[in-house]
């Protein structure tokens, strides 16, 4: 009989078993969407500041604490408590909401410059569907953190 490496819902992976369990699979492509909002709205002038740098605080805020979440339960630093779970949830459905909020701010921004420069605005039409796409994975890894929590 082959041995598994699935845990059980009750549990918190550490180690390679971040990559390999949901909804901590979702990290990666967490950092990668929203590292990309980061870079395409860095790459362009902000302009007007006061939402896009909302956006950009968002991406940043959310790009540094996964990143860091991810080494933490790496590490095995979580010891597999409760509140650990539960602050799992807590965060991912905070940056589902910071991220909704930041797609939305970054949508009605790129409809007010569609009749500026082409490439500025082509690059926030790409900023905003990563946004949402960020959006949609957090709210999943918040859903599956919340399930994951109900069992300890």
């Amino acid at each position: 009989m082959a041995a598994t490496t699935a845990q059980p819902m009750g549990s918190l992976p550490s180690g390679l078993g971040i990559c390999t369990t949901a909804p901590d699979i979702f990290y990666i492509p967490e950092l990668v969407f929203g590292g990309l909002v980061w870079i395409l709205v860095a790459s362009t002038h902000v302009d007007p500041p006061n939402p896009l740098g909302w956006v950009m605080f968002v991406s940043v805020f959310c790009f540094v604490m996964t990143f860091l979440w991810m080494i933490i339960f790496a590490a095995g630093g979580h010891k597999n408590s409760s509140p650990w779970a539960a602050a799992d949830f807590a965060y991912h459905g905070l940056a589902a909401l910071f991220f909704l909020s930041a797609g939305v701010d970054l949508a009605i921004i790129t409809i007010r410059v569609k009749d500026g420069d082409l490439k500025i605005y082509r690059t926030y039409i790409s900023a905003v569907v990563f946004a949402f796409v960020a959006t949609l994975l957090y709210f999943i890894h918040a859903i599956l953190s919340a399930i994951r929590w109900k069992y300890f």
